[in-house]
């Protein structure tokens, strides 16, 4: 696939993979980078040869956040361009939490702001022991206020206001046990790891039940208990209506493996 300055694509036996490739910026967030990912993701999302997604990064850093020159540019900005700039990441930040299809982070280096954000949204994220994390924003006078929204969903208030507000970095290890990263890997076997886990979920999971089951799981924590169960009952008279079920239920009846 062409047309990208900033990450490259490959599809790698159903897995979709998107490079972040700016390692001389350790991959900074800059306004075209996010582009690019907004179309990476929608690409995939609607392309039936891929059923789960990798981000990656080359280079040590995995993403150390807002690009330095976008920062220098953003003091001279109008309210309003400033809420622009703002909308662009929230839009890329809420396209890959709501993407369809299953997003696995492989963090390699330190993931720091907004790079610490990319993790946060992915659905699950893999890291080397010797990656940094953190939300340094309050230590230049920013909030990390985009991100906040999904930490908070994925880590609840306690833990996130502590690595908010604190501003400090934490270990791949921290990371783990607050909820953020689920698993580490040793470097040299990262990659592979990584591939491997996409694969059998690919291979193990139907991909519609996958779909379904992310669907709802971002939705309910907005609703009370009676709206989640009228939500969890239409979903599950959905999901009874899919091939995926259908060939699932003959499988089970048959005592054979489905083939996903």
């Amino acid at each position: 696939m062409i047309g990208f300055k900033y990450i490259t694509l490959a599809i790698n036996n159903r897995v979709g993979v998107i490079t972040l490739n700016r390692p001389e910026k350790r991959n900074a967030l800059s306004s075209e980078l996010i582009s690019e990912l907004k179309t990476a993701f929608e690409r995939y999302e609607n392309d039936s040869q891929v059923n789960a997604i990798v981000l990656k990064a080359n280079g040590p850093s995995f993403c150390a956040g807002a690009d330095i020159a976008d920062l220098q540019k953003l003091q001279n900005y109008s309210f309003e361009e400033n809420l622009t700039d703002s909308n662009h990441l929230k839009e890329l930040f809420l396209t890959i939490y709501t993407l369809k299809k299953v997003v696995i982070a492989q963090v390699q280096g330190h993931a720091l702001a907004g790079g610490c954000g990319l993790v946060t949204v992915c659905d699950f994220a893999f890291s080397v022991p010797d990656a940094q994390f953190g939300f340094p924003e309050v230590r230049i006078g920013f909030i990390p206020a985009i991100v906040m929204i999904f930490l908070l969903r994925k880590v609840g208030e306690a833990k996130a206001k502590h690595l908010l507000i604190s501003g400090n970095t934490f270990s791949a290890e921290q990371a783990r046990e607050t909820g953020l990263v689920y698993e580490i890997v040793g470097t040299d076997t990262l990659e592979s790891h990584v591939m491997d886990f996409a694969k059998k979920l690919i291979e193990n999971n139907s991909s519609q039940a996958m779909m379904l089951t992310k669907q709802m799981l971002t939705k309910l924590q907005a609703m009370s208990l009676l709206e989640s169960l009228s939500v969890a009952a239409d979903m599950n008279a959905r999901a009874r209506e899919t091939e995926d079920f259908k060939r699932g239920i003959r499988s089970f009846l048959n005592k054979e493996r489905p083939l996903w």
